[in-house]
């Protein structure tokens, strides 16, 4: 078999690293992509994208039930969970066709099948990539970037079986709708599946070990959303852990323990939402100085590793797991081995946070309570979404805007929000971050009206009291 010899090679074809492969073809480079199961990666086909494709469904069946608050009579509205399945798997199978298309437009030369390190030369990375149990190619490249990704995390006792207890995967294609479900963690991922059941009339409780929902959020945002929540019908149970999943035919019965006390929760499906580790097997590390710890591998700021030549990007690295973090790594890698001279390295403390749950949340930056723990006075403005026109013309009066800034520099140090649409508004205050902007900027942009942005500027105004509709 030829030896094929590149400038780069990418080992795994999702957002970080098919965003990698085009960066260094646009560069000049020769590049490849070895991809063995589905281009995109898990957020494209089984996660960001049909996820959200599924949550919209949600929405609008939603909406549909408060439709005579809007003047519009609905009646026999039903769910056809086989089209709703499908609709969200053509979304995905779209998306993909088209990251193929991209790869092939900058002349990247894709390699269906499993990529493996095999060692090599000092100045030149070898790499195997085998199909159904055969090699199919003999690569080599002066660098590589693992960009292989993650997957489910499971406990002992608590291991998914794909039919009574699910992860995403199993969660996103139900042949049936469960009447009831019990989520396990309350990240992002379960808090959007939790969501989603609920909001299509499946009786959903929530299990979360921490003291509160979606920890990694400002504290204020996470008793908003859990009251939000529970007002909806959903049951959440905080500072618990699921101990055992005793299966029966069709249902399982949670053993869940709080405070030293035990109680049964029995459920027709379990979701597992308790994290994700990085997919360092079988890709050939051992026989490199590429450092693994807790299932993540180590890079430095430049997405180096511990063998010269070696870069890994995107949830293999660890967190913030997020397919935005792991585009912008790819890049940033690529264009420090080209040498490229205007490349920073990623500030993590930059990179916005979505989790699409009905409300919506969204964040950017420190938290109130981070802020002060680095030692911050701080100064905190917040508006309510009861006082924005918009919001109210929309129908959707419920969340909150809250801004923390540096007392002493007017530095905008963290970004928090609740409600409608703040997934796409979070943006506005990244730009913000990026450009070290201070209260006085903010405060001098003008917010279009009638807008759910001015919301964003009402909340700047607040934290130095000047706020003015509310």
């Amino acid at each position: 078999m030829a030896e094929q010899k590149f400038d780069l090679i990418v080992v795994g074809g999702g957002p970080g690293g098919y965003v990698a492969a085009i960066r260094a073809a646009q560069l000049g480079m020769k590049a490849g992509l070895v991809e063995g199961q589905h281009l995109g990666g898990i957020c494209l086909n089984w996660g960001c994208i049909p996820t959200k494709a599924l949550l919209r469904t949600a929405e609008v069946y939603r909406n549909i039930q408060h439709a005579d608050a809007y003047g519009i009579s609905v009646q026999g509205a039903s769910v056809d969970l086989k089209k709703v399945v499908d609709r969200s798997r053509k979304v995905a199978a779209q998306l993909n066709g088209g990251v193929g298309h991209l790869l092939k437009k900058n002349k990247v030369e894709v390699f269906d099948g499993w990529g493996k390190l095999a060692g090599g030369a000092k100045d030149a990375k070898k790499l195997v990539v085998e199909k159904d149990g055969k090699q199919i190619a003999d690569l080599t490249a002066t660098n590589i970037v693992i960009a292989t990704g993650a997957r489910a995390r499971s406990l002992p006792g608590l291991e998914p079986d794909g039919k009574l207890v699910w992860t995403y995967k199993e969660a996103m294609v139900p042949e049936s709708m469960p009447k009831s479900i019990l989520v396990v963690g309350s990240g992002a991922i379960g808090i959007e599946f939790a969501s989603f059941y609920r909001n299509l009339g499946v009786e959903v409780t929530v299990v979360e070990v921490m003291d509160r929902i979606l920890p990694v959020e400002d504290e204020e945002i996470s008793a908003f959303a859990q009251k939000s929540f529970e007002k909806d019908g959903m049951k959440i149970i905080t500072g618990a852990q699921v101990k055992t999943l005793d299966k029966a035919a069709n249902s399982v019965t949670a053993s869940v323990e709080k405070g030293g006390k035990s109680e049964s929760i029995t459920v027709d499906r379990v979701i597992l939402a308790i994290g994700i580790v990085g997919n360092v097997e079988s890709i050939g590390l051992e026989g490199t100085q590429v450092k693994v710890d807790r299932g993540h591998i180590e890079t430095n700021q430049w997405l180096e590793t511990g063998e010269p030549g070696i870069y890994a990007i995107g949830d293999v690295t660890g967190p913030p797991w997020l397919a935005h973090k792991a585009s912008h790594e790819g890049i940033i890698g690529v264009e420090k081995i080209k040498g490229e001279k205007d490349v920073h390295p990623l500030e993590t403390g930059n990179i916005p946070g979505c989790t699409y749950c009905m409300p919506q949340v969204a964040s950017v930056g420190m938290t109130e309570a981070k802020a002060k723990e680095a030692g911050y006075e701080v100064r905190v403005g917040r508006f309510p979404f009861i006082g924005n026109g918009k919001a109210i013309a929309l129908g959707e009066p419920e969340g909150l805007v809250k801004t923390v800034f540096d007392a002493k520099t007017g530095e905008l140090l963290g970004a928090h929000m609740i409600g409608a649409e703040v997934t796409e508004l979070i943006q506005g205050y990244g730009i913000a971050r990026t450009l070290e902007s201070t209260e006085k900027e903010l405060m001098h942009t003008v917010f279009p009206h009638p807008t759910l942005s001015e919301m964003m500027h009402e909340s700047v105004l607040d934290a130095y009291g000047r706020a003015v509709h509310f």
